[in-house]
């Protein structure tokens, strides 16, 4: 019996081989597969360990193809190596360190745009026979799914972690060390206690709170473009029907405010992409479906715990002390920054503050740490902030007439890297599915366009 994974595929009556081994099977093991890289140590590390054979691959082609902006991006690379050369600088109020000391973060943050870098030509190297569009919609709204799954176990489950067969490999000396843990030990939820008890804030199985709410936002509208922009059966129209309606609970019990801001936002977004082109009537179906969750919220006990959230800002003192911190420091080297994160001394009250074992997170903030536009700010000057901000804003301008359904979530996953960047941090997740939506757009102009010819 013919594996339905591997049988062959025809699109647009071209056979292609099938989703496991054929063009773009790295891609479709990278998300297909996410919960298992998870459950084996891996989900901190695969992005860095599929680069491997996609690289190879681009190696191999002819002809490289480079979308539009790209150079932009590529700039914005550029400047993040020449900014290594600041790794030697203690800039004041900060804590002194020998320069070798910073040199692993700082490669492993320069690995990874290099590995966003390689999927992102990766991606927008397949053709639309060897990889059809609408495959990498499927997987997109496959990874909101995963994260819906992550986000109701980090929810009821919010205990649940265990030592990962990668994890138990390594040394305990180094197993034990709190960057590496953070990649290789699976756990459902952070547990946090400042609302006066302690509560799980689904993490499952990006890591990090905020980091599965940057994912949530990202590819939550891609079940709406894969469920209702392509022929499918009703039921699966259903399934996402459902699925975006549970997604109300972890998305309101991660009391992760970033993420209610961005759904908003991008509901927003799509509402005057949808006026621009007369979609009335689906202004019509959005606002019916906010109105049915506002009014989900507000009748359920998941309206006490928005209130509980908005009453305690908790994090609004550090953010803004590492925010205040980063942009003062950084006039010492302001072109290319200094190459890398730093800590502070003490805290917003005190120099003599530090971390208790009561409280592990008090005093000695990382500047760069709390958003990604921080995190460049700080490491890579203005000559980062202004390629990466620019490469996006680029990217957003260029892609504005394209009025498909493609088109318009697409614009919200770009829109909202902007607005993302300023308390959340991209690396890694975060930043290849953002890139990846670049490519579908590049690739929904490019391959719509052959599509059109050939009629």
């Amino acid at each position: 019996m013919t594996n339905r994974l591997t049988a062959p595929i025809t699109v647009d009556g071209e056979t292609t081989r099938g989703l496991l081994t054929g063009p773009g099977a790295p891609l479709t093991w990278l998300l297909l597969f996410f919960p298992l890289w998870w459950v084996l140590g891996l989900g901190g590390l695969i992005f860095y360990l599929v680069a491997v054979p996609m690289a190879v691959s681009l190696v191999r082609r002819r002809d490289i193809e480079v979308p539009p902006m790209f150079g932009i991006w590529l700039a914005f690379c550029l400047v993040v190596l020449v900014s290594m050369s600041a790794l030697g600088l203690n800039p004041a109020n900060t804590v002194a360190e020998d320069w070798l000391g910073r040199v692993p973060g700082a490669l492993y943050r320069a690995a990874g745009y290099l590995c966003v870098t390689v999927i992102t030509l990766y991606a927008v190297n397949l053709t639309e026979r060897e990889y059809p569009r609408r495959r990498l919609v499927n997987l997109l709204a496959w990874t909101a799914t995963v994260t819906v799954a992550g986000g109701l176990l980090g929810t009821y489950w919010g205990a649940l972690e265990f030592t990962s067969p990668v994890e138990a490999l390594l040394p305990p000396s180094v197993a034990a060390d709190g960057f590496v843990k953070s990649l290789v030990h699976p756990q459902a939820a952070q547990i946090m206690d400042f609302l006066g008890y302690e509560a799980p804030r689904p993490a499952a199985p990006w890591g990090y709170t905020n980091t599965w709410g940057n994912v949530l936002a990202i590819t939550l509208g891609w079940v709406v473009v894969a469920a209702f922009c392509f022929p499918v059966r009703w039921g699966w129209r259903l399934a996402a029907v459902a699925l975006l309606a549970i997604a109300v609970i972890p998305t309101v019990e991660s009391m992760n405010r970033g993420v209610w801001f961005n759904l908003a936002l991008g509901a927003v977004i799509i509402a005057l992409r949808l006026t621009v082109i007369g979609k009335v009537w689906m202004l019509g179906v959005l606002a019916l479906a906010g109105t049915v969750g506002l009014a989900t919220v507000l009748v359920t006990p998941l309206g006490a715990t928005v209130m509980a959230r908005l009453d305690n800002p908790h994090s609004d003192d550090g953010r803004e002390f590492a925010t205040s911190s980063a942009i003062e420091a950084v006039g010492e080297s302001p072109i290319l920054g200094f190459g890398s994160t730093r800590k502070a001394i003490g805290s917003g009250d005190s120099i003599v503050v530090g971390p208790t074992h009561d409280c592990p997170r008090c005093g000695g903030r990382t500047l760069g740490g709390n958003g990604q536009l921080w995190q460049v700010l700080f490491a890579h000057g203005l000559a980062g902030v202004v390629t990466y901000v620019g490469f996006f804003c680029a990217v957003l301008w260029r892609f504005r007439r394209d009025h498909s359904a493609i088109g318009i979530v697409g614009s919200v996953v770009m829109a909202l890297s902007l607005t993302s960047m300023f308390y959340y941090n991209a690396l890694v997740a975060p930043a290849v599915l953002t890139m990846l939506v670049y490519a579908l757009l590049w690739r929904n102009e490019r391959d719509g366009a052959l599509e059109g010819e050939q009629r």
